[in-house]
């Protein structure tokens, strides 16, 4: 993969949009330049979970804005990832097209673990070095993040339901703070904190961080209204969210919240926040939180620059799943060559060279990982593997990775029908037809002497170009590549074998 001196990070959240580049020098970031939009995303999210249009709006128009700073940029230079009103939103993907088509990138959506390791890589990268397990805690528009870390490694992850947009609409919906509205607001996010506290709790930390706007806008205020105690670091404490409490009930109305330090734009949510923050603190017997300044952004552009180096959690994450899931290395090992050997072939020609390189580099993860569902059952074990690809917690991996190679190994036995959609797109076909020929030659999970071979393929038709002699001394691979022509033509497409003399 190609090394870049500029990298650019936009993240969708769903309260702002936030776009962030950096200069790299010598495996270090430096930051250039940062753009945020308040869009609230997650305010146009109807009970029914569709994004409203003016939602839509306020986000595109907004990408358009951010499309024109990143003008010039190669694609591999830029990652734009989507959280959770993404994740929810029943119209996203009719939204995404116009999205991407404003900004002029691909969006990922991730799920919310690697939303939260993303968010501790970039916290922990702002910070100083230490051996401290440290918690992090970052609520955000529509779900709170959990972490809890050490170093650059995050040990324990989780995504709660809860945000500052989100629990404001719900429990102050005409912008009344009372003490029963507050109190069930505060309840209803300690029952969701509740089911994690037990691994969260402060036993298994010594230091917590707060990351993103709510946090950030709550130490702001605590801090410029002398809440802490008289401490002039920007931080939360236990003592200055009870002084903030009082403060709110007092006023009563967030459209009347005058207080030094609150965004007027944060007007409307940060009742919503506070009762988050609140039942975080109270949950996981948190006194004190400091404020880091690094969040998902910055996450997201030192995973950027791990995977231009070779330090690709994707690769880390694949090798656990092998290990978790009892692979046989030696026969994964096999049908990876193979199969790379093949769709190089295909994809010989492809004018995109980077995009081969992705292409490449997910069907060899395919090929180790295709195996995994033998665990649950050997018989539709290639049902059972997609499904696990699909829904399982992959470190590294987007939504719509995990989904392409979830199909890709979906594709690799078996019937094609459940494919047709996947198959058409040009590059699906050809890793597919790759993954499925190097199943079929290492059926026997021994070593073999592969013949000469050459596979070529020309729109909807592939040929695969072999030794008649050879097939005739192998009966078997001979009769399910015969068979391979039935399972093709069933989707429309033609495979075929010619003799390689």
């Amino acid at each position: 993969m190609h090394e870049y001196s500029t990298l650019a990070a936009v993240d969708l959240g769903s309260n702002s949009f936030h776009l962030q580049v950096a200069r790299v020098a010598e495996r270090q970031l430096y930051l250039l330049d940062n753009l945020k939009e308040m869009v609230q995303l997650a305010a146009g999210l109807s009970s029914d979970l569709v994004l409203d249009e003016a939602s839509q709006d306020r986000a595109l128009a907004c990408l358009e804005r951010f499309g024109q700073r990143l003008r010039g940029f190669p694609q591999h230079a830029v990652r734009v990832v989507g959280t959770n009103s993404l994740r929810v939103a029943r119209n996203a993907a009719d939204f995404l097209g116009k999205a991407e088509n404003a900004l002029g990138f691909p969006i990922e959506i991730i799920a919310g673990h690697e939303e939260a390791r993303l968010i501790y890589l970039g916290v922990v990268h702002s910070l100083p070095s230490s051996d401290n397990h440290l918690l992090v805690v970052d609520i955000g528009g529509g779900s709170t993040e959990l972490i809890i870390g050490s170093r650059l490694k995050s040990s324990k992850l989780e995504s709660l339901p809860i945000g500052c947009i989100n629990h404001s609409q719900h429990f102050f919906p005409d912008g009344k703070i009372t003490k029963g509205t507050l109190k069930h607001a505060e309840l209803a996010a300690r029952s969701e904190i509740q089911a994690v506290a037990a691994e969260f709790s402060s036993s298994h930390w010594q230091k917590a961080y707060g990351s993103s706007g709510t946090a950030r806008a709550l130490a702001h205020i605590l801090t410029l209204n002398g809440y802490n105690d008289g401490n002039s670091e920007e931080i939360i404490t236990l003592a200055g969210m009870e002084k903030l409490r009082e403060f709110l009930l007092k006023t009563g109305d967030v459209s009347k919240l005058e207080i030094a330090g609150l965004n007027p734009a944060r007007k409307a949510i940060i009742a919503g926040g506070f009762a988050i923050m609140s039942a975080v603190f109270t949950e996981l017997n948190i006194d004190r939180m400091a404020i880091a300044t690094g969040a998902l952004r910055e996450g997201v552009l030192h995973d950027m620059l791990g995977r231009f180096h070779k330090e690709d959690t994707r690769e880390i994450s694949v090798q656990e799943f092998m290990q978790r899931y009892r692979v046989d290395p030696v026969q994964a090992a096999r049908i990876e060559s193979l199969a790379l050997m093949l769709a190089k072939q295909l994809l010989a020609s492809h004018p995109d060279k980077e995009m081969t390189e992705d292409a490449l580099k997910l069907l060899s993860w395919a090929a180790r990982l295709h195996e995994i569902g033998i665990s649950v059952a050997h018989t539709g074990y290639h049902k059972h593997s997609a499904y696990i690809l699909d829904n399982a917690d992959i470190p590294g991996f987007s939504r719509m990775e995990q989904s392409q190679l979830s199909q890709l190994v979906l594709s690799h036995c078996g019937s094609l029908a459940k494919n047709r959609d996947f198959l058409g797109q040009p590059v699906n076909l050809a890793r597919s037809i790759a993954l499925r020929i190097a199943t079929i030659f290492y059926r026997s999970r021994t070593h073999i002497t592969l013949p000469e071979m050459a596979l070529s393929i020309h729109k909807k038709h592939c040929t695969l170009f072999i030794p008649h002699a050879w097939l005739e001394r192998n009966p078997l691979t001979d009769t399910l590549l015969n068979n391979e022509m039935d399972a093709w033509a069933k989707v429309d497409i033609g495979f075929h074998i010619e003799n390689l003399s």
